[in-house]
């Protein structure tokens, strides 16, 4: 997770409180603070850094940005197996159950992802759904013109990603310009067909 000082406490402490709540808990959650944060949000932090030992801060002095960030955080996760989170987000309750069976059962697989719930502002006010294709060879194709992958929703072997470079700087869409170098690399891909996680949206993000 990379974390700014712009996020709202209170969907932080919703984002936080989905992951902890997980059928299957992280081993880890590693959150890099990028840039300094408002006392607002230090306070949620000290209070969930205290309630679970899982959670590893990250400070970082300066803003970055999220490619930098989150390429300082992946340098902190233990595991080969890494799932990414937006502090905004709400994950479904089964999702690391779900990807994680499904990373085992696929063991070819390098990275996946799944079907988004756009939500505004409460999770019963749905938009849309928004769906991503399933196979490698759909999501090859698809590339070309969309992002194959939802973001909030990925989980991909470390070692992949590290393979094609990490995450690097690309003004807005940082994620789509790291699939595109793991597919280089020989990454393979698929999409879990159902809803994964909770997609927080507004106007505001339309327009940009």
């Amino acid at each position: 997770m990379s974390l700014y000082y712009k996020e709202r406490p209170l969907f932080l402490c919703a984002s936080l409180n989905s992951i902890f709540t997980q059928t299957v808990i992280p081993d880890e959650v590693i959150l890099v603070e990028d840039g300094p944060l408002t006392d607002e949000l230090y306070s949620v932090l000290d209070e969930y850094e205290k309630r679970y030992t899982q959670l590893k801060r990250i400070k970082l002095l300066q803003n970055g940005g999220l490619g930098k960030a989150l390429n300082v955080g992946l340098k902190y996760c233990s595991n080969e197996l890494v799932a990414r989170m937006d502090t905004d987000d709400i994950a479904l309750p089964d999702r690391f159950e779900k990807q994680v069976k499904f990373m085992s059962e696929h063991p070819d697989v390098d990275i996946s992802s799944g079907w988004l719930i756009e939500f505004n502002e409460f999770i019963d006010n749905r938009l849309s759904l928004k769906k991503v294709p399933e196979t490698h060879n759909l999501i090859r194709e698809y590339i070309q013109y969309r992002n194959p992958l939802n973001h909030p929703a990925v989980i991909f072997k470390k070692s992949a990603v590290e393979k094609a470079g990490g995450y690097q700087h690309f003004p807005l869409f940082e994620d789509w310009f790291l699939w595109a170098r793991m597919l280089k690399t020989g990454a393979v891909f698929a999409n879990i067909q159902e809803p994964l996680v909770y997609f927080r949206t507004s106007p505001e993000m339309y327009k940009r």
